[in-house]
This record gives C-alpha cells, sequence and structure tokens, in this order.
C-alpha cells in the first residue's frame, strides 16, 4: 500500500509525520491498527531497520500521527509512537517535544494553522498523555521558510527557529508532580537516591554520585549503565502508578537518568563546556540506549525538579530554585525556563528548538494483515 508521509527534524530527533485524513481507509485509526502500520514501515523488527523507513536509533525511530483539533483553542492533536528496533511494537505511553517541535513547523507549512506575520503561534495537544504545548514558529516576512539559522546542541545544522512552551506540564499524567508524595525516595534496586518527578513526562532521576558517577560521562561510558537503569525504571514505574499489578513495565516511561554537580566535560562534538557555563549535569536514557543530548520533556522534568527543595537536582544544582537552568548534557548546554509559578510549580516550560522539513514521501508498506 502507498501512505504518504513527512520526515521532519525537531531539534535533535526526526519523525516521520502522518496526516490522519491521508491514511488508507484499510489501515483505519485505532491504535492497533497504526501500530502494524509503523512497525511495517519502518522495518521494526529488525534491529538495524534496514527494509524500512526506520533511523535504527531512539531518536530517529519516531513517528507521529496528526490532524486539526477539534478542542477549543487547540489547533492540532497529535499520537506520538516510539517505534521500536529490533522489536516489533510501538510504544504509545509518553511525549516528544522534539517531534512537537517539527508537528509545529509541518502544521503551517500545510496550512492547518495559517501565517500571522512574523512569528505564528501553534497549540498542539499530545492525545497520548493531554499535554498541551504552544509553539512559535518563525514566519519572518509572513512566510514559511524550508531553511533557518537557528541551531541547538547536538547539531550544527541550522533549520527553522521554534519556540517551544509546556503549559502546566506538571502532574499530566499521574497527577502529581511527586507520584510518590516525596522529594526524594529510596529504591531498593540502587545505592542512589532518587526522585521521582511527574512534569513533562513522569521520570525517575539518580543522584549521580550515588553510583560513583559524575553525570558528566560521554554517551559510550553511559552504556555501562542502561543495565542498572533499566532496572530502577521499571521498579519506578510501579512505585508511580505507571503499570498495574501484574504488568509488565515498558522501557519509555518514566524517562531515566542521572544528575550531577556541573564539572568541565567536552561534547560530542568536541566542544569544551565548562563548569560555570552550566547548573546541572544530566544524562539520560531514550528507550535502552543513551540519549545524544536531552529529551525535552526530560529537560523540563529537570527544570521542575531543580525548583522542588530537597529533589536530586536541587540538591546538586548551582541554580537551585532558579526559574531559568542551564542543563549540561552530552551535546552540550540546553537553557530551559519556567515562568507563572504557581507556588514552587510553573505553568510554563519554554525551550528554544528549531526544526526542518526533509522530505515529502509516498511509502511503499506492505499490505497488513488483518488482526
Amino acid at each position: 500500500m502507498h501512505v504518504p508521509a513527512t520526515l521532519v527534524r525537531g531539534g535533535t530527533s526526526k519523525c516521520w509525520l502522518f496526516d490522519e485524513s491521508t491514511l488508507p481507509a484499510s489501515v483505519g485509526t485505532t491504535v492497533n491498527a497504526l501500530e502494524g502500520l509503523l512497525v511495517s514501515a519502518y522495518g521494526a523488527a529488525d534491529p538495524v531497520q534496514l527494509d524500512g523507513v526506520g533511523g535504527a536509533t531512539p531518536t530517529t525511530s519516531k513517528a507521529a500521527v496528526v490532524r486539526a483539533s477539534t478542542t477549543p483553542g487547540v489547533d492540532v492533536d497529535y499520537l506520538f509512537g516510539q517505534v521500536g528496533i529490533g522489536v516489533g511494537r510501538v510504544e504509545w505511553g509518553s511525549n516528544c517535544g522534539n517531534c512537537a517541535t517539527a508537528i509545529a513547523l509541518w502544521a503551517v507549512a500545510r496550512g492547518l494553522v495559517p501565517v500571522t506575520g512574523d512569528r505564528t503561534r501553534v497549540v498542539l495537544r499530545n492525545t497520548n498523555t493531554g499535554a498541551v504545548l504552544e509553539a512559535e514558529v518563525d514566519t519572518a516576512g509572513g512566510r514559511v521558510h524550508e531553511f533557518g539559522t537557528q541551531t541547538v546542541p547536538g547539531t550544527r545544522a541550522g533549520g527553522v527557529a521554534v519556540g517551544l512552551t509546556f503549559l502546566d506540564p506538571a502532574g499530566r499524567t499521574t497527577g502529581a508532580t511527586t507520584p510518590t508524595g516525596n522529594a526524594t525516595d529510596v529504591l531498593p534496586e540502587t545505592p542512589a537516591t532518587t526522585s521521582m518527578i511527574d512534569a513533562g513526562a513522569p521520570m525517575v532521576l539518580l543522584d549521580a554520585a550515588g553510583i560513583g558517577r559524575s553525570a558528566a560521562e560521554p554517551p559510550v561510558e553511559m552504556r555501562e549503565l542502561v543495565d542498572h537503569l533499566r532496572t530502577v525504571r521499571h521498579a519506578a514505574a510501579r512505585r508511580m502508578g505507571l503499570v498495574g499489578p501484574g504488568d509488565s513495565p515498558g522501557d519509555a516511561v518514566p524517562k531515566v537518568g542521572i544528575v550531577g554537580r556541573p564539572t568541565d566535560y567536552s561534547t560530542t562534538l568536541g566542544d569544551v563546556v565548562a563548569a560555570a557555563d552550566h547548573d546541572v549535569a544530566v544524562r539520560m536514557l531514550s528507550m535502552n540506549s543513551p540519549h545524544p543530548a536531552i529529551g525535552l520533556t526530560s529537560a523540563v522534568g529537570v527544570a521542575v525538579a531543580n525548583l522542588l527543595a530537597g529533589s536530586v537536582v536541587h540538591r546538586v544544582s548551582a541554580a537551585a530554585g532558579a526559574t531559568t537552568l542551564r542543563i549540561g548534557t552530552p551535546a552540550g548546554v540546553v537553557a530551559v525556563t519556567c515562568s507563572d509559578l504557581a507556588g514552587s510549580i510553573p505553568r510554563r516550560v519554554t525551550v528554544r528548538r528549531a526544526a526542518r522539513i526533509l522530505c515529502e514521501a509516498d511509502l511503499l508498506v506492505p499490505d497488513l494483515l488483518p488482526a
């Protein structure tokens, strides 16, 4: 079958976007039907995704199905899928800020949202989690741009500037910023102190020092921690109420990573980051691989945790309690700004990103067998 799709880079991710209105009628729009389509189109069961359009890394094996929203005040709805690599399934339990960045540019380019001068506002709703985001797309001169000069840590390539704001990001999945009711928790699966946070996405953050790390390690060294962090993720999923009794935890949520005090380090592109240039060091996993930078939903959670007295982020941050946090990632420094605080909880969390539409395609996907 022929399936129209658009490949868009958002931040440090690449995401195939599918317009729900152009999906073949034989596919339908149920999650099960869409999962079959994506597994087949990406070649997901193959660990190198050779016979498909997947990128064979967690940051390039992503998808979103997008439609014009009927919800008042929202422009577009999107269903995000983290497509398996070597596994014939799709994780539907989370959101991706980088893909939301891509969707915002795509929505303006497709005319779902009309251009409104030099900046065009797009309100997006992630139907996986209910998260609502506000994007500001650069449409200088009153037109959509194919190229731009905005860069983000992790790539020297420029793109169209997109400001992305998460609206009321705390407690979207579990109903509470700290699902356990505590700023820190002890899990028997790790000697490190942890903080379980639900902001941007559910996540569990470990004090790096508790496992003899600094959180300034390069990705190759982070691979040594994957098994341990995966065990912690699964334990935290149960403590946070993300899985029911007898259910098996997945590898998308909660996000998991380590945090440490700022220290000098070199990025994956060879740039030197001084301790004075960032406030906290963070290393995250994306699925079961070291993240080459940081997912935006994770960055939101870290920034919110920085405002929570006693959390593992607050304890090691050079800017504890500050509304702007500079996060040291393997790719460089990502700045996150919290605003419109209700107590210690921000109602708006903003990150500057970039996006570029790479191609419009007609994917040739094997016909799916009836479910």
